[in-house]
C-alpha cells in the first residue's frame, strides 16, 4: 500500500526496499559514474556498503564522498566539487540526512559555475546568474525524515568566514529522482527521530502561517501536519514501525514542498545558533516553536484554529494548539528552553539577533520583525517564559 510512484514535485519512488531501484534511477538519468555524497556517520554503515555493492554489481562505477559535517560548510561543497571533477563523475547521489543532501545538491550545481557559491544566495534574482548547461543530475535518498531537502530547491550552507548560514537557491537544485525508503530510517535513534520530526513540523507550520497567497502550499502543509500528528510519536516510540516511518518521510517531503511559500522566525532564530553554536537544526526549531507562536499570536490565531480543526485536536483554539505543541515536545523529550542546551557564556544575543533579522526566512514571518523582536524572542526562549 505504501509503495508508489509520484510525479510531484518531482519523480518520487516510495516504499520498502525502493533503495534497490537506485541503479534503475542512474540508468534513467544516464549516470554511469555517480558521486555518492553521504556523511561520515553513514560512510561505513551497512546501508552504504550494501548500496555500493548493488551499484557495482550493475556496473555502475560509484565514487563516495563523505567530507560532510552536521552544519555543512562551503569547504565541504568545494572539496566535493574537486573530488567530482577528479573522478570524472557524471551525476550525484545525495544519500543521508539533510546535511548530506544539501551538500550533494550544491556539488551538482557548482561543478561548472564561474561565480562563487555565495553569489547564488537566495536574494532577488541571484539564481539567474547561474550557468545551467552543466548542472549535474541529482538523485536524493534521505535517511532521516526532517529537512525534506530531497524535494527542496535550495541548500543551507555555512559560510565559515562570516559564521553565517546562507540559503543557496536554484530551481535545478530539485533532484530529478527521489527515493523514499522507510527501511533506511528504522535505525534512527529516538532523539534524532524527535528532532528531525519537529523540523518537518516547523516547515509545514511556518509555510502555512507565512504571508502570501499559495493555496496549494497551504493544502500540502495541512496534510503534512496531520501526518506528523498521527505518526511522529509512533515512530519515536517504535522505530521499526514501517508505516510510521514512511508517513514521516512523506510529511518531511511535503514540508519542503510547502515552504516554497515561505518560512518565518522559527528558522530565523535557528540558523544563527546552528551556525555559531553548532546546535542541531531540528532541535533548535523545536525549542523556538512555542515562543514564536505566542509572539505571532495576534496575526496567526485564525490560521492556528484552522489547523487545530483539521488535526481534530481536543480544543480548536490557539491555546489548544499551543498545548498540543508543548505536550508533543514533552513526550519527545525536547528541552523546553534554549538555556537547557546553551550556556549563557556562549550566548552572544546581540550578534545572534542581528543575524536572525538578516536571515532570508525573516521576510516570510506573518508579523514584521525588528532586531529588538529577535532579541526578545531569544530572551524568552532562554528563560522559558512564553509571550
Amino acid at each position: 500500500m505504501l509503495k508508489s510512484n509520484w510525479n510531484y514535485p518531482t519523480v518520487v519512488w516510495t516504499g520498502e526496499n525502493r533503495v534497490n531501484d537506485l541503479s534503475l534511477a542512474c540508468e534513467n538519468l544516464n549516470i554511469q559514474t555517480p558521486l555518492l555524497v553521504t556523511d561520515k556517520g553513514l560512510n561505513n554503515s551497512q546501508i552504504i556498503l550494501q548500496t555500493l555493492k548493488s551499484l557495482k554489481d550493475k556496473k555502475i562505477l560509484v565514487k563516495i564522498f563523505s567530507d560532510v559535517v552536521g552544519n555543512p560548510t562551503g569547504t565541504n561543497v568545494k572539496n566535493g566539487v574537486d573530488f567530482y571533477k577528479k573522478n570524472r563523475c557524471d551525476g550525484v547521489i545525495a544519500f543521508g540526512g539533510g546535511s548530506a543532501l544539501d551538500v550533494g545538491k550544491a556539488i551538482a550545481f557548482m561543478i561548472d559555475q564561474k561565480l562563487s557559491l555565495w553569489d547564488f544566495e537566495d536574494i532577488g534574482d541571484n539564481w539567474k546568474k547561474a550557468n545551467t548547461k552543466k548542472i549535474a543530475s541529482i538523485i536524493a535518498v534521505p535517511t532521516t525524515a526532517g529537512t525534506g531537502s530531497e524535494t527542496g530547491r535550495a541548500s543551507v550552507i555555512l559560510n565559515e568566514k562570516t559564521g553565517v548560514k546562507k540559503i543557496i537557491f536554484h530551481p535545478k537544485f530539485l533532484p530529478s529522482i527521489v527515493i523514499l525508503d522507510p527501511k533506511l530510517t528504522i535505525s534512527l535513534p529516538p532523539e534524532i527521530t524527535a528532532s528531525t520530526g519537529m523540523d518537518a513540523l516547523a516547515h509545514n507550520l511556518e509555510a502555512y502561517c507565512a504571508n502570501g497567497y499559495h493555496p496549494m502550499a497551504d493544502g500540502i502543509a495541512l496534510e503534512g501536519m496531520r501526518l506528523i500528528n498521527m505518526w511522529l510519536l509512533k515512530a519515536f516510540q517504535d522505530g521499526s514501525n514501517i508505516e510510521a516511518r514512511m508517513n514521516m518521510l512523506a510529511a518531511a517531503s511535503m514540508g519542503s514542498t510547502a515552504f516554497q511559500k515561505g518560512l518565518g522566525a522559527i528558522h530565523s532564530l535557528s540558523h544563527p545558533v546552528n551556525a555559531l553554536n553548532n546546535i542541531h537544526h531540528g532541535l533548535s526549531n523545536a525549542i523556538f516553536m512555542p515562543y514564536v507562536l505566542t509572539f505571532n499570536k495576534d496575526v496567526i490565531e485564525k490560521k492556528i484554529i484552522k489547523i487545530s480543526e483539521f488535526l481534530d485536536l481536543k480544543e480548536n483554539t490557539f491555546d489548544g494548539f499551543l498545548n498540543w505543541i508543548l505536550e508533543l515536545r514533552k513526550k519527545l523529550k525536547i528541552p523546553h528552553k534554549l538555556s537547557d542546551i546553551l550556556d549563557k557564556e556562549n550566548f552572544d544575543i546581540d550578534r545572534l539577533s542581528k543575524m536572525a533579522l538578516d536571515d532570508p526566512s525573516t521576510s516570510g514571518n506573518p508579523k514584521k520583525l525588528t532586531e529588538t523582536d529577535m532579541k526578545n524572542m531569544y530572551l524568552h526562549s532562554m528563560s522559558g517564559n512564553l509571550f
